[in-house]
């Protein structure tokens, strides 16, 4: 499981993390509210809130890089208190000039309760931001009035050419009749006189000829104040009666020192056009004696508020990376079985196996009679059994060794398929007090998940026998066919697998299958077995009262048996067995054994083709009988590609019949091809050739059968509940190695049953 090992949990919660985030920026592109020329809309508002020729009062915030933990959570809810009029951003709102970041600035500044106005930064301008600026909020360069103020907003990234700013600014100013004039301009054109921190001469205005003009004009026309930000300083500077100020403590990489610290500035422009300002600073949990140690501290801290969802992002990617690597280079895999392993102190002693299936008897399939066998070998062996299986109408009034769980659902023509009712607490409580060494589960749903869900928390081993394959079963599942048996069914299977302690597997087939979908469990070839000498022991005398009751003559008689569904592929061998009657004068009959919710539809159709007197629905046999059936026959026909093993198969071949088969994953390893039968591709002459060359060719039939009997006599169930054991006392062993306990010495707590 996940959680045995730590390294694995760290790199699927990495993994989550990076879906998580993902998912999150998507959301922002894709899912949330659009927005345009909002600085239209901010204008208005300001020019609602400050009259003409009123006082005004805004603040200044510079470096937002869309701050979470210092912008939205500290300086918000102190402008929203605040009562001032508006607030303006000095460039570097954004983190970067991407449409997520552009969006989640707009969730931020939707927190604010004043009106806003940004100004056009690097940051804006970076990853082809200018567009989404220009499209999201408004022009690069403009200027508004507010009471007897003027508010200058100039792009400072050269996106805008500078001579022609400066060719606007200079008519503008010629013709503005404001008391004050305020500036705003990303990059800061004059260098503090504190030296910040890893400042470029890019971090400055560029190029110099822009910067010689601006401040020519700065000073001939009267501006009293001039703002910029991109560095992560408050700075003060005084030219020619302008007051230059460089803030960039919204939410930028700040050192929490006397130049570098958390702020923002308010400003405050009088109706005759005297402007003030005033230095608000946030006190972030300074403490004198760690000043030194908090620096790097706030660093950090700022670095992942900066941009903290990318922040995130990438060392989740590449933590995730490493844990990989780090898996795959340095822990030493071991492909091979664990051969240094000792079973002797479980096969020398009695065993408790609790089972759980999601079908038993007297629901007539291969899973539950598979159960019976193993439960009927296992007890005759010395161990206790207790199985855990959906209550019937008709199930034995006595079972010891069953504990019935109440369904909640029961589906199919005769109610034969029950959905349990796995929330019991009960359930849990008997598993518990019965106190199984092992519990083997046979479905990897429902009640097999519970089953497994117990075994982690009895903290006992967890054995999976794959009896089904599930992509056959789609027309079962309220889900689309193609998404079930392509994708989920394979998903099923393998992840279940992997979950538990040991797979037992009936074929090499199958076996190949698990590990083609990624199953790294240790896996045990057993096939089912088969109560070989009970159809040894058939009386001939009953035979040949069963053909009287049937009606048989000279016949020759085909057998199957299955359930009357649509993945036993029951319509194939109607088809085919109506071929077959146009070319072969032998009379036969075949006989199919079985019951379902086909059956109605299946006679209508044997009945279209004409077919009552060779093709007969016999209908479900009680499992005692079936030895009596199968000796009815003369050879035995099946088309399913459902199966893993087709114990049917078996057991026909234990009666003496040689068998013809569609080729599938269950087929492969039982039919030996001319030798105890014939398998073929679900192509119909192919198929009704090999039937026809049974059915017309006596000596052939003959040798086949004897072979067919010969094969089947090394499946019984006696030495299936024998090879069983073995691997539960495998597992537990290895269960028991991967402990880290000490060597055993002495008997396991089985001993105790």
């Amino acid at each position: 499981m996940i959680f045995r090992n730590p390294l694995k949990l760290l790199f699927y919660l990495c993994l989550l993390i990076v879906i998580l985030l993902v998912g999150y920026k998507a959301y922002l592109n894709l899912f949330m509210q659009d927005f345009n020329s909002l600085h239209s809309t901010q204008v208005e508002r300001i020019h609602e809130r400050v009259k003409p020729g009123e006082a005004v009062n805004f603040a200044v915030v510079g470096n937002i890089n869309n701050s979470i933990g210092i912008f939205e959570e500290r300086i918000i809810p102190e402008l929203n208190s605040s009562g001032l009029d508006f607030m303006v951003s000095a460039g570097n709102a954004v983190s970067g000039g991407g449409e997520d970041k552009y969006r989640a600035l707009y969730g931020t500044l939707s927190n604010l309760q004043i009106p806003y106005l940004l100004t056009f930064g690097a940051h804006e301008f970076d990853n082809f931001g200018s567009f989404r600026f220009y499209d999201h909020f408004g022009p690069h360069f403009y200027s508004i009035r507010t009471g007897n103020a003027r508010l200058i907003f100039l792009d400072s990234t050269g996106k805008t050419p500078w001579r022609w700013q400066i060719r606007w600014l200079t008519d503008l100013l010629t013709q503005d009749t404001s008391n004050a004039r305020i500036l705003f301009i990303g990059h800061p054109p004059l260098e503090p006189e504190q030296n910040p921190l890893f400042d470029q001469e890019d971090d400055y205005l560029q190029p110099p000829e822009f910067r010689d003009a601006l401040l020519e004009l700065i000073d001939s026309q009267g501006i009293d104040m001039v703002f910029s930000s991109n560095l992560s300083v408050y700075a003060e500077k005084e030219r020619e009666g302008t007051q230059f100020i460089t803030t960039g403590g919204a939410g930028g990489l700040v050192l929490n020192n006397e130049s570098s610290f958390y702020h923002y500035v308010e400003v405050g422009v009088t109706p005759d056009g005297d402007v003030s300002h005033n230095l608000q600073r946030l006190e972030v949990g300074q403490h004198p004696v760690w000043s030194t140690l908090e620096s790097f501290w706030f660093f950090i801290y700022s670095l992942f508020y900066t941009g903290y969802l990318n922040f995130i992002l990438i060392v989740a990617v590449f933590a995730a990376i490493a844990i990989k690597l780090y898996q795959i280079i340095f822990i030493g895999k071991d492909y091979y079985p664990d051969y240094d392993l000792d079973p002797a102190p479980w096969l020398e002693n009695p065993l408790r196996v609790t089972m759980f299936t999601n079908n038993y008897l007297p629901f007539i399939g291969g899973v539950p009679i598979s159960i019976d066998r193993l439960r009927r070998g296992l007890e005759g062996l010395g161990d206790k059994l207790l199985i855990v299986a959906p209550s019937y109408k008709d199930q034995p009034e006595s079972e010891e060794y069953v504990y019935r769980v109440p369904s909640l659902l029961a589906m199919g023509k005769n109610r034969e398929f029950r959905l349990a009712n796995i929330f019991l607490a009960r359930i849990r409580e008997q598993v518990k007090a019965f106190r199984p060494d092992i519990i083997h589960v046979h479905h990897p749903f429902w009640l097999g998940s519970l089953g497994l869900f117990i075994a982690r928390t009895l903290k006992v081993p967890a054995i999976y026998t794959y009896h089904t394959r599930l992509e056959h079963y789609a027309h079962f599942v309220p889900l689309p066919g193609i998404l079930f048996r392509n994708l989920i069914s394979h998903a099923l299977i393998k992840h279940f697998a992997n979950k538990c302690d040991g797979v037992i597997v009936p074929t090499y087939s199958t076996e190949e299958y698990l590990r083609m979908i990624g199953v790294k469990t240790p896996t045990f070839v057993q096939p089912t077995g088969i109560e070989y000498q009970k159809f040894q022991q058939v009386n001939r005398e009953d035979v040949d009262n069963l053909r009287k009751e049937l009606g048989i003559t000279e016949e020759k008689i085909f057998v199957s048996v299955s359930r009357l569904s649509n993945e036993k592929n029951i319509d194939f061998m109607i088809e085919a067995i109506d071929a077959l009657c146009k070319q072969t004068d032998v009379p036969f009959r075949f006989l199919m054994i079985g019951d379902g919710h086909q059956k109605d539809r299946l006679q209508k159709k044997i009945e279209s083709l004409g077919l009552q007197r060779h093709f007969t629905l016999v209908g479900a046999v009680p499992p005692d009988e079936m030895a009596l059936w199968y000796h009815l026959g003369d050879a035995f026909l099946f088309a399913s590609k459902s199966e893993t093993q087709g114990m049917v198969i078996l057991e026909a071949m234990a009666a003496g019949l040689p068998v013809v088969a569609v080729r599938s994953s269950g087929i492969d390893d039982v039919v030996r091809h001319g030798f105890n039968g014939f398998k073929t591709p679900e192509k119909q002459d192919q198929w009704v050739a090999k039937v026809k060359e049974l059915l017309e060719d006596d000596k052939l039939r003959g040798t086949l059968s004897s072979n067919a009997l010969e094969f089947a006599a090394d499946f019984s169930v006696e030495q299936f509940a024998k090879d069983v054991r073995n691997i539960y006392a495998s597992t537990l062993a290895l269960v028991e190695k991967k402990r880290h306990q000490h060597p055993i010495s002495g008997l396991p707590k089985s001993g105790s049953a």
